[in-house]
């Protein structure tokens, strides 16, 4: 036989791995140019016009022309220590997002050495011979060979929304460099187009660069990391603040140099005093633990593609999810036929061997796609035996009719070797008694026999078949086709995943299946994965005919939905988000990408879904399997309270740092902090303690406690009184020791012994607040935050005893006493809360704590 496109049929064999290899090395990888890092010059420019950066370079300048050197330095490196922070925060995000690019590569299905294989796009090279389908992304250019004409969508390339049929190619056709896309009724397609319709077989032509997407330089596979809300929100919060830092510099330097007559104290005072209130660190605690957050959750086999979700997980109350391949393990096997009223059991070698079994099976596979990429085809073709005598010859149907809403099943035509045609059809057991045109007693034995499979945990489809000596008419609908028999799958269920539902559940976290089986079918998976089904199912015939109100109230007991057609997903969504619910729906299809869109968390399938699923979703599991919801549930939820503990700990040290720049001109006593002092803390102390809480552990009880409210904020007045609290209690230390020290000695140990409570109780409001709720506080995991303590307290001891520091922050070592009373109440107003925390009991409510 002679295919289009292709000159000799051993060419479907596709090319060597060893010739594949060569290509490579010779064309390059099948990728576009990935988006171009920011300039090392675009970051310094940008971390110039901050706040804080200002403040500094303004401090800097004038210490340099007052002439105290020391100082001036002190702030130039402090001003160059920050533009490195941020080239070093900015180069591990983009580590981790590169990591997570390398995860999100596309997988196509190509033939090598006459297998069909799983590769990613990038390993394409010219020549290759590469399946395509519906919802699939085009992987390159090239022309279309074999298998249905394509309906394709262009609008990647050309703006143009209108689909574009495709047609097989001619034998011998080349592909033609000068072909724009929108042509239509030509065989080439193009790479980043999208397959609205049928499936075929391409050869490639131009990989990476020289793709016609690659040549308008676009990219459609990389990870788009807009901000978050959060991140935007924080960085508004910054700018605003920092303008009024500034107004607030001016002020102070005013009412200083007015009220007490010297103008150059005033002006060191009012940029202490701004910089102190600028919260610099908020926007990088943002970025980094989002990006490492969606880090983290690649390892959890879930990719992140829209970085807002990781706030969404915790808050979620109820999880869609497939079956097939989601809960079961998606491989399939035939295991059980029924023909003429009997039963047969593939288990039984005689019963598998009699010619019944053998020519049920043999339809199947007529009507099962030829290189099958549905777990059901290729479980049929496995089984089929050596087609009987009379069988087609021909390697690939004359034509086929896919799955069509209004007709659940595939019908392929097929030439016989006397000149007739064979048409074969599988699907829907109610599908193919309509074809059948079964009168009502043969209908009603058929569905009893497929109840009493389908009661066994079987998914069943029927087949059946129409032979004719003339022309075929245009729809399968059109001739009676004669009823073959029933295939029943048995597809296991995921042995992981009884005990991932019970701590979904178990986590306030409702479960719901949605599945295109029989409604039998689909409550047995249910009682045997753990889910609630007490409510029974619902199908989806029965769930178009319910009004939306009367739906909502069904949602609220059924956790089992059958018989679901893809855009009835949608409507499920809605009427449970109608509800008050938070949803996370899974889905594969082209037809899911609306409801994947309305979900407040869109998760596709990176194995076996299509790539519009991907792209209209949130997350991607990479391995398709419940479990990894459940694992990305609990990372989100641990990514979420360490965060707000972050936070909780960076609005609370800004407290008693702005209160110590501010008291002292209230009060009428000597400056407690100077540039230097707020520098220290704010730029390296203060950034390193938050980040700590990066690599805390999840609080043991995270996932036996319900979802957060949905319009709980990250940081709201709970938290916010509770950073106000601590903060003070921090503050109230540190003046307290100051007042009570200056009137009992000199300035500079009374400036000595406050510097040290704040230090001392930074760092131990950073020990206390990074712990979660009943872990331990000497772990071994806590070693990155010891090492940061550790150098805090060495570079305080340095300025403590070393007099050239001593001069530069103006402080001396207290005396025995006092540096005890200073240690002593730092280590009880930076504590403080976890004695509250040990006692209080666990919040029900939220999925995390603000403590």
């Amino acid at each position: 036989m002679t295919i289009a496109g292709i000159d000799d049929p051993s060419d479907l064999a596709g090319l060597s791995e060893a010739e594949a290899a060569r290509r490579r090395a010779q064309f390059g990888a099948n990728e576009l140019p990935a988006p171009r890092r920011r300039r090392l010059a675009a970051i310094v420019l940008e971390t110039m016009r901050e706040p804080l950066f200002l403040l500094m370079f303004g401090a800097a300048v004038l210490y340099l022309a007052l002439g105290d050197l020391g100082e001036g330095a002190f702030l130039v490196a402090a001003a160059a220590a920050s533009v490195a922070l941020v080239i070093g925060q900015e180069a591990r995000t983009e580590r981790a997002l590169a990591a997570l690019r390398e995860l999100a590569q596309p997988q196509v299905r190509v033939i090598r050495d006459g297998e069909v294989a799983v590769r990613p796009s990038r390993d394409l090279v010219p020549e290759d011979i590469v399946l395509v389908g519906e919802g699939d992304r085009v992987p390159a250019d090239g022309l279309l060979v074999a298998g249905d004409i394509l309906s394709l969508d262009e609008s990647a390339l050309t703006g143009e929304s209108a689909p574009v049929v495709k047609r097989l190619a001619e034998a011998g056709q080349a592909f033609e460099p000068d072909v724009e896309p929108l042509w239509d009724s030509t065989p080439h397609v193009f790479c980043g187009t999208l397959v609205v319709r049928g499936q075929g077989v391409m050869k490639v032509a131009h990989t990476g660069g020289r793709t016609a997407l690659g040549r308008i330089g676009a990219s459609l596979s990389a990870i788009a990391q807009e901000p978050t809300p959060l991140q935007k929100s924080a960085e508004r919060l910054v700018a605003l603040l920092g303008g009024v830092a500034l107004a607030f510099c001016l002020v102070i330097a005013l009412a200083y140099g007015a009220l007490r007559g010297d103008w150059v104290e005033g002006v060191l005072y009012g940029v202490t005093a701004a910089i102190a209130l600028v919260p610099e660190e908020f926007p990088m605690v943002l970025a980094v633990f989002m990006a490492l957050g969606a880090w983290r959750l690649a390892r959890e086999r879930v990719l992140v593609r829209r970085s807002a979700v990781i706030e969404a997980l915790g808050s979620a109350t109820v999880l869609c999810a497939d079956k097939t391949g989601t809960l079961t393990q998606n491989r399939m096997e035939v295991v059980r036929l029924w023909r003429e009223g009997a039963e047969i059991s593939l288990d039984d070698a005689a019963q598998a061997g009699a010619p019944g079994a053998r020519d049920l099976l043999w339809l199947g596979a007529l009507a099962s796609a030829v290189r099958p990429v549905d777990p059901m085809d290729s479980a049929i073709r496995a089984r089929a035996a050596a087609p009987p005598e009379g069988a087609p010859t021909d390697r690939d149907p004359e034509r086929t009719w896919p799955l069509q809403p209004g007709l659940l099943a595939m019908t392929q035509l097929w030439r016989l070797p006397d000149g007739g045609r064979l048409a074969a059809a599988k699907g829907a057991p109610e599908a193919i008694i309509g074809l059948c045109r079964m009168a009502p007693h043969e209908a009603d034995e058929v569905m009893a026999a497929v109840g009493r499979l389908a009661v066994a945990g079987l998914r069943v489809l029927a087949v059946a078949s129409h032979r004719t000596t003339l022309d075929f008419p245009d729809r399968p609908e059109e001739v009676a086709f004669a009823f073959a028999g029933l295939i029943g799958f048995l597809d296991p269920l995921r042995a992981d995943v009884p005990a991932a539902v019970a701590e979904a559940r178990g986590a306030g976290l409702r479960v719901v299946m949605i599945t295109g089986d029989h409604p039998a079918t689909a409550l047995a998976i249910a009682r045997a994965a753990g889910l609630d089904t007490g409510g029974g199912g619902l199908d989806g015939a029965e769930l178009s005919t319910l009004p939306f109100p009367t739906l909502r109230e069904k949602l609220r007991e059924v956790n089992v939905f059958a018989r679901v057609a893809p855009e009835q997903k949608l409507l499920i969504v809605e009427a449970l988000k109608a509800d008050g619910e938070v949803v996370a729906m899974t889905g594969d299809g082209v037809n899911d990408a609306p409801a994947l869109e309305a979900a407040h968390i869109g998760i596709a399938m990176g194995g076996r879904g299509v790539d519009v699923a991907r792209e209209a979703a949130d997350l991607v599991l990479l391995d398709d399997a419940f479990p990894s919801i459940v694992a990305g549930v609990r990372a989100g939820r641990r990514i979420f309270a360490n965060l707000r503990r972050a936070l909780i700990y960076v609005a609370a040290i800004h407290v008693p740092i702005a209160g110590l720049a501010l008291a002292p001109i209230l009060i009428g006593v000597p400056p407690i902090l100077y540039p230097m002092h707020v520098v220290l803390l704010e730029l390296a102390i203060d950034p390193m303690c938050a980040l700590a809480f990066e690599g805390e552990p999840g609080e043991a009880d995270a996932m036996r406690r319900p979802p957060r409210p949905a319009d709980e904020s990250l940081f709201g007045l709970r938290q916010l009184g509770l950073a106000l609290a601590q903060g003070a209690s921090v503050l109230g230390c540190a003046l307290g020791l100051y007042l009570w020290a200056l009137s009992a000695g000199p300035e500079a140990q009374a400036r000595g012994a406050a510097f040290i409570a704040l230090v001392v109780g930074n760092l131990a409001l950073a020990f206390t607040d990074s712990a979660a709720r009943g872990g331990s506080l000497f772990a071994w995991h806590r070693l990155a935050y010891g090492l940061v303590a550790a150098l805090a307290l060495l570079a305080l001891t340095a300025g403590l005893l070393l007099p050239g520091l001593q001069a530069m922050f103006r402080m001396a070592l207290p005396d025995a006493g006092l540096l005890g009373a200073a240690v002593g109440g730092a280590i009880v107003s930076g504590a403080w809360t976890r004695l509250l925390r040990g006692r209080a009991p666990s919040r029900r409510q939220g999925g995390d704590s603000a403590l």
